[in-house]
């Protein structure tokens, strides 16, 4: 017998539906969408709806009819258990003929035979006397053993939870490497591993509740900072309880299409969950500069404190007058501006190694909300200036925007993997590059990107360097044939003119192919997943040297001049 439940999914802690642990049921309601309208509206009259219009077949008001009905089915059966009331959310998905629903959890064993019940309810469309089946699956789930109570922490120290599209590790480790620079022991989690006090504990993805547990379970913690990613939201929930800050980089388009999550609004209301449980007392952090995550600081209850490149944006006049604090770059420095008080300048942003003398503006606004977090913590504002100023690329963030010089020409490692993140890393290439020099990059992407974006990132690295290869990662193709991801990505370029695009099998060998055909002012990238510290160690046998922050300094002035 075919059956409505796709998934049943146990959250363990906050979620997109809920601030605690919750039941997702992913539900095909054929059964009610493609009814007659006289059968859905005798099964909706069945369940206890009373009158009801279920539109017809495959419309929006249909759909509507199955969220009113998958709702009614939910508390009728939790009245009949004995639960009382029960908070129910119920969403559609792009199918017409999906739909989500959501209940909190107490006790999983209580709470999966619930979901259970929903599903044996739904699956009776059609059938005779719905009234004695939902009484019948209601006593069941009153007389089955409670289970165990949700696994979400409580932490006992602070926890900094990090969130967005782009630059949430760099923002991550950037606040962690204030903490130790205050002189706390410092755990964090991130989507390459676990770190306690700037060693590797444990290596793979970490940014789901999983992480956040590793961390707090670290001897002698005194400051967590956990990377909280999209996925670990959707599949787990988040693993701790609150948190003290949240600090939210930016939302943009990535992942679309995975977990129900089919537009950027979405995705913002993923990422905003962190935010629904920072402590009252603690710092909702958010990008002024992007609407999406500014808007985030409305259902927080926690104050907010805005960062923006721009000391006269909007987001921080209003931020101000509602009694926060923002954080933005004034003459030159850091500053962080209180309505009851002078700015405060922290630093010159050219003295963060991050910025590349402030030319890279996405870690100029890493370094704002790091800052901003790290200043809500009640951290001092000398390990806030001391950490900044000591966070070199290379060193305390492998992978992103790493660079070498090799020979005569410059090489740069970075994780760049949606549009967002290859547009820094661009403006990174053309901010070193000095005259005559060329830009050449080594493409790449996951297998589970939609082709529009793989097709725009071919366009975007074809539009605006010299010469572009493919280098796929082969741990990350994710069932997709890497011949299919060649074709979208040289569609992508092909649509502005460029059809010599060569294809590696890993990054290495993409990177090997670019810098042989490397000449003196050239500036080489590399979008790298998988390999970088293969490609590190390849460099360095070349004889490449790690830029410090006074060579990166002299390039950028170089290529200015």
């Amino acid at each position: 017998m075919a059956t409505s439940l796709v998934e049943l999914r146990v959250l363990d802690g906050a979620n997109l539906y809920f601030s605690r642990a919750a039941i997702k049921l992913t539900l095909d309601v054929s059964a009610i969408a493609d009814a007659p309208a006289p059968a859905a509206k005798a099964y909706g009259q069945a369940i206890g709806l009373g009158a009801t219009r279920p539109g017809r077949i495959g419309s929006g008001f249909r759909q509507r009819f199955a969220i009113r009905v998958a709702g009614h089915v939910v508390r009728r059966i939790a009245r009949e258990a004995g639960i009382g009331r029960i908070g129910v959310r119920v969403r559609p998905e792009s199918d017409v003929r999906r739909l989500v629903v959501a209940f909190p959890w107490a006790h999983e064993g209580r709470a999966r035979a619930l979901g259970a019940a929903i599903v044996e309810v739904l699956d009776a469309f059609g059938a005779d006397d719905l009234s004695e089946l939902i009484h019948t699956v209601g006593e069941r789930v009153r007389d089955e053993p409670p289970g165990n109570p949700p696994p979400t922490l409580r932490p006992k120290v602070p926890v900094v939870a990090v969130t967005g599209t782009n630059g949430k590790t760099t923002t991550s480790r950037m606040i962690a490497h204030i903490g130790r620079a205050a002189g706390l022991h410092v755990g964090w989690s991130s989507t390459d591993g676990v770190y306690f006090d700037g060693e590797l504990v444990k290596y793979g993805d970490f940014s789901g509740p999983s992480g956040a547990g590793q961390v707090l379970s670290q001897p002698g913690i005194q400051l967590a900072v956990t990377e909280t990613a999209r996925g670990g939201i959707l599949r787990r929930g988040i693993g701790v309880a609150y948190n003290d800050v949240s600090v939210v980089t930016n939302v943009s388009a990535d992942h679309l299409g995975l977990g129900g999550i089919d537009t950027v609004d979405q995705l913002a209301e993923v990422k905003a969950v962190i935010t629904h449980i920072t402590r009252p007392r603690g710092w909702c952090v958010v990008n002024g500069d992007d609407p999406r995550t500014f808007a985030m600081r409305l259902n927080s209850p926690a104050k907010c404190w805005v960062f923006s490149r721009e000391p006269d944006s909007p987001s921080i006049r209003t931020v101000l007058d509602e009694g926060g604090r923002a954080t933005t770059v004034l003459d030159g420095y850091v500053t962080v501006l209180d309505q009851s008080r002078d700015p405060e300048p922290l630093l010159k942003v050219a003295d963060v190694p991050m910025t590349l003398s402030g030319l890279s503006h996405y870690n100029v606004e890493n370094t704002l909300a790091a800052a901003s977090a790290a200043l809500g913590l009640g951290l001092p504002r000398a390990a806030v200036i001391e950490g900044l100023s000591t966070f070199a690329p290379n060193e305390n963030n492998p992978g992103r925007m790493n660079m070498y010089s090799l020979r005569d020409f410059t090489v740069v490692i970075d994780l760049a993997h949606n549009e967002a993140g290859l547009e820094a890393l661009l403006e990174i290439m053309n901010g070193v590059r000095p005259d005559g020099g060329r830009l050449m990059l080594a493409l790449g992407s996951p297998g589970d990107r939609a082709d529009d974006m793989v097709a725009t990132l071919g366009a975007m690295g074809a539009r605006a360097t010299d010469r572009i290869a493919i280098g796929h990662k082969s741990d990350y193709l994710r069932g997709r044939p890497p011949e299919e991801l060649e074709a979208v990505f040289r569609e992508g370029a092909s649509s502005v003119g460029v059809d010599d695009v060569p294809a590696f099998p890993t990054e290495l060998a993409a990177a090997q192919a670019l810098v042989a055909e490397a000449r003196a002012g050239d500036v080489v990238a590399v979008m790298s997943l998988q390999d970088r510290a293969s490609l590190d160690a390849w460099l360095r046998s070349e004889g490449a040297t790690v830029d410090t922050p006074e060579t990166l300094k002299s390039k950028v002035e170089r290529a200015q001049h």
